[in-house]
């Protein structure tokens, strides 16, 4: 990982960003939070296709032959993403209270989130196995102790794919910690000015992989290339809608 080529384009972008109009921004950040939570729920099973998605997200309409719970695990996540983003305008660091709150939003419908579990859980097809409730209030404990600290010794790719890989191997929910794991890594991005990613369902052998190397190895290397990959794509996105903003005489707009 290159880091400093990163927060190169990362300037590029944050320097720039006034040369894309708003009505190209809004369309973008659109069509992502769609991808994002087709993305993320498809990962964990979820069957509704991205134009399925799309329907129910953005018209609003429900899609015959699904199960309720689908429908709900989308329109969840999009409200979850959305407070990540109220959160982050409002410059509010991450911690337990706003991760319980996440939770609690992605489960709305389903079962009572922002509840940590008190049964022991396995992962199927997994190497490790998530710690028992003791042994997990302890982690957790020391997870939000620590979200501090690392964020003085990692770069933002770093605590990004730490603040997922530590979260999703505690695994302190019943369910849905894979979405809560993904929405804090953007959130973690976003708080250092950098752009959310969305992690493609095709590629979740290869995301199941380094998050493994992770909980079994210790070894956070695989998953942080992965994330500032899926960075660079996004920041280059933006880089090229600013150069083409600027081609076309397109003004700053505060």
């Amino acid at each position: 990982m290159d880091f400093e080529r990163l927060s190169i384009k990362k300037e590029l972008y944050q320097q720039g960003k006034e040369y894309i109009p708003q009505i190209t921004v809004a369309s973008y950040e659109q069509a992502f939070e769609i991808e994002y939570t087709h993305n993320s729920t498809a990962i964990e099973g979820n069957t509704l296709t991205l134009i399925e998605t799309k329907l129910v997200l953005e018209d609003g309409i429900s899609v015959g032959g699904k199960q309720l719970r689908e429908i709900y695990e989308q329109v969840n996540h999009q409200k979850a993403f959305r407070y990540v983003k109220d959160c982050i305008a409002n410059g509010m660091a991450l911690d337990e209270k706003i991760v319980k709150e996440l939770h609690a939003l992605l489960m709305s419908n389903i079962i009572i989130g922002g509840v940590y579990r008190n049964v022991d859980v396995y992962i199927s097809g997994a190497r490790h196995t998530p710690p028992s409730p003791n042994e997990m209030y302890r982690q957790v404990k020391n997870f939000y102790a620590d979200l501090g600290w690392k964020g003085d010794v990692l770069n933002a790719i770093e605590l990004a794919a730490w603040t997922h890989a530590e979260f999703v191997k505690i695994h302190p929910y019943p369910d849905g910690n894979g979405r809560t794991s993904r929405l804090i890594m953007n959130y973690q991005l976003m708080a250092k000015g950098f752009l959310p990613i969305s992690i493609a369902k095709e590629n979740r052998l290869e995301y199941f992989n380094t998050l493994e190397a992770y909980a079994v190895e210790g070894n956070l290397s695989p998953f942080a290339d992965m994330i500032a990959e899926l960075e660079e794509q996004q920041l280059d996105r933006y880089i090229g809608m600013i150069e083409q903003g600027k081609q076309m005489g397109q003004e700053p707009e505060m």
